[in-house]
Formats: C-alpha cells, sequence, structure tokens
C-alpha cells in the first residue's frame, strides 16, 4: 500500500504506562519493522496470524477499561442480556467527557487555524481518534445546524488530507497520519 507507515523505534525509556511499556517492549522485539496498520491490528487483537501471536497484548480492551475506571472516567456495571451477564463500562465523568466535546467543538469553531501543522497535537489525535472510532458526528451533535455544518465540512477537509504529504511535512504528528492511513484503507 502507497500508506505503508513503518515503526522504528526511537527510544525504549519506560514511560511509566504499563500498557505503552509492553507495546515498547513488543515493537523493540520485532525482527524487522512492521506497519502501523499491522501494529494496530496485533496490538487490538485484530489479527490471528499464528506468526506474529507473541507481539499480541493480552486483554487490551478489559486493561484499558480498567485503567480508564481506575481515573474515574468510567464505571463498571454488570448487564443482563437475556440469556447471559455482559460488563459494561459506561462513563461515570459526564463533565470530562463534556470537556473533550468542547475542546474538539472550539478547534474546529472558534479556533481553527485550517493548517494540521499548526494544530495543536492532542486535537489533531483526538480528532482523528474519534474519526477512527465512528464518534465525531456525536462530538458535533449538540451544535446548531449551521454551526455543525462547518464543523464537519473543516474536519471533513482535514481528514480528506494526504496522510503521506501531510506525514512529511510533520513536526512530530507522523504517527497520527500513518494512523489516520492505517483507518483510512
Amino acid at each position: 500500500s502507497r500508506w505503508a507507515f513503518q515503526v522504528l523505534l526511537k527510544s525504549d525509556a519506560p514511560t511509566g504506562d504499563v500498557l505503552l511499556d509492553e507495546t515498547l517492549r513488543h515493537i523493540k522485539a520485532t525482527e524487522s519493522p512492521e506497519t502501523v496498520q499491522t501494529w494496530i491490528e496485533l496490538l487490538t487483537g485484530e489479527t490471528w496470524n499464528p506468526f506474529k501471536l507473541q507481539y499480541q497484548l493480552r486483554n487490551v480492551r478489559e486493561r484499558l477499561a480498567k485503567a480508564l475506571v481506575e481515573k474515574g472516567i468510567l464505571t463498571t456495571e454488570k448487564q443482563n442480556f437475556l440469556l447471559f451477564d455482559m460488563t459494561t463500562h459506561p462513563v461515570s465523568n459526564a463533565s470530562e467527557k463534556q470537556r473533550l466535546v468542547r475542546k474538539l467543538q472550539e478547534s474546529v469553531l472558534e479556533r481553527w487555524v485550517n493548517d494540521p501543522q499548526r494544530m495543536e497535537r492532542r486535537t489533531l489525535a483526538l480528532l482523528v481518534l474519534a474519526h477512527a472510532s465512528d464518534v465525531l458526528e456525536n462530538v458535533f451533535a449538540s451544535l446548531a445546524d449551521d454551526r455543525y455544518d462547518v464543523a464537519m465540512n473543516r474536519t471533513k477537509d482535514l481528514l480528506d488530507m494526504d496522510p503521506e504529504v501531510e506525514a512529511a511535512k510533520a513536526r512530530g504528528t507522523e504517527m497520527i497520519w500513518a494512523v489516520l492511513a492505517a483507518f483510512n484503507k
């Protein structure tokens, strides 16, 4: 693929986050560089390549949910679905969710710079992740129709940019563009 960005490890210094440090160990242990797409599939458990199973993170979704529960962002509930019980993790900190929603709304309306190279990296990453998670429309749903249209058009223009071109111009956002390319494949 044209957008087969490879992940090259620049530093294996511990981050202090258990999942990130485990990921770094996996990346360091690979014999040849893998693409961002491959790492997303491996680390989320979305691939069953028998030659790569040792690089998968175990129970990654549950571990991420547990970490968010410990931070007070999510809570844990058991829900009954007729024949079985299922553990769910609804948002327990609505103010934190609203803060993120407002931040994204303001970034594409009041603070729009129309240049991804000048955008705050975390905001760019949040927009890409909201797009990849298919929740971008929800982020703008509370806006008036005209503001909703502006926000959606601006983010569409941003997300339609060529990740390869933007990554080449990037100042530390190469991985964000590589993730966008992987989800747009």
